[in-house]
């Protein structure tokens, strides 16, 4: 007999029922703490079924579960995570009433559980767990310091118009550590430690760039005011904490997606970073059975409507995690640069009338199909075999 457990994750607990394959109803409601004596009353009502018959499953809830797949897999059960909005279709489906509570959502998770296919997560997932963490947290930061980046060069535009453009419109150390040292175009005119300068940009400061530097500062058009020297401060200072704090960041990141080693890296233009982003989001790529299932999960399939003689492609359903086509699109922008097979896949698209974004999510998808092909086949990126 085959047991359907169904699970209703929440903060502080969560609800279960019990099903069997007959339809029989054997744990109608019940519930354990999100802790450890909650996990082993939850453990104890397992015991007196086979692990082999036990079918488990709740849904992806972010890191409300987390503990309790780490629990769960220890133990040897195996289980599978639903899509929310799957299991709410579901349940509109099966009826008509607005009937929102723990116990129905776990009687609703058994029965769709019993429904469909037993697809269990991968024990691989739980390898990069702290790669996704790791990579949301950075995007998180790095927005952060986009923030500030663009606070700074308002003032710059005010104080120092000249500055940036000097440098190439980027934010490098050097930049900063004249700012945070010299603040105002007056103080920067008079510059004299340019050993000091050389050294913080490793010997690519060079002695002409500072003199053409001083000789700038002397003619800007740029308005000297100490409420810009407090600001610029300020904003430099933020920007050079948050670089601190991503740093180690990225450093850990790359540890980890070198010893995965995922054949993604071997597509021109996807470093480190973008392939741990990817790969985070998507989880172990074995749980998916085809690259349309991929598209699905990254939101990036177009809805389908249909009715009666009206048959149309609408827009990208956009379900699933943002994080993940934020990245997809990002990604995607920088293959273009290095990629002549993506880079002509996208001229095509272009040639088609649509426009840049449209094209670009082309290329998403693209990407999306090599990646599941590289990743299930475990071998390198070869342009020749695209079509």
């Amino acid at each position: 007999m085959i047991y359907y457990i169904g699970i209703d994750i929440s903060k502080y607990k969560h609800d279960f029922c019990i099903i069997s394959n007959t339809g029989e109803v054997i744990v109608e409601n019940s519930s354990f703490e999100n802790n450890q004596k909650g996990f082993q009353s939850f453990l104890d009502q397992l015991k007196s079924y086979d692990k082999t018959q036990v079918r488990i499953a709740f849904e992806a809830t972010g890191h409300y579960s987390l503990n309790l797949e780490l629990f769960l897999n220890n133990q040897d059960y195996s289980f599978m995570k639903l899509n929310p909005l799957v299991i709410h279709q579901f349940l509109k489906a099966r009826s008509l009433r607005r009937t929102k509570t723990d116990k129905a959502d776990s009687l609703t998770i058994a029965s769709y559980l019993m429904s469909v296919p037993f697809n269990p997560n991968s024990k691989v997932l739980y390898h990069i767990y702290s790669l996704k963490s790791l990579c949301r947290t950075r995007e998180q930061l790095i927005k952060e310091r986009s923030k500030f980046t663009v606070l700074l060069t308002n003032e710059l535009d005010k104080s120092f118009p000249e500055l940036k453009p000097f440098f190439n419109n980027t934010i490098s150390s050097t930049l900063l550590y004249i700012l945070d040292k010299y603040k105002n175009v007056d103080h920067i005119a008079l510059m004299k430690d340019f050993d000091s300068i050389r050294k913080v940009s490793q010997g690519k400061f060079t002695y002409v760039k500072f003199t053409k530097l001083k000789e700038l500062a002397k003619n800007s058009i740029g308005f000297h005011d100490s409420n810009f020297d407090l600001l610029i401060s300020t904003y430099v200072s933020i920007y050079k904490d948050l670089t601190s704090k991503i740093d180690p960041i990225d450093k850990q990141i790359s540890t980890i997606i070198k010893e995965l080693n995922p054949r993604i890296l071997t597509i021109p233009g996807i470093g480190e970073i973008s392939a741990a982003s990817i790969l985070s989001e998507f989880g172990d790529i074995n749980n998916f059975s085809s690259p349309n299932k991929m598209l699905a999960f990254a939101g990036l399939e177009p809805s389908i409507i249909e009715s009666g003689t009206l048959q149309s492609n609408g827009k990208m359903v956009k379900h699933g995690s943002g994080h993940l086509r934020y990245n997809l699109m990002n990604t995607a922008t920088n293959i273009l640069r290095f990629s002549p097979t993506f880079y002509d896949y996208y001229l095509k698209k272009r040639s088609e009338g649509k426009c840049h974004r449209v094209a670009l999510s082309h290329v998403c998808k693209k990407l999306i199909r090599v990646i599941y092909t590289l990743e299930k086949n475990n071998i390198d990126f070869d342009p020749s075999l695209l079509k």
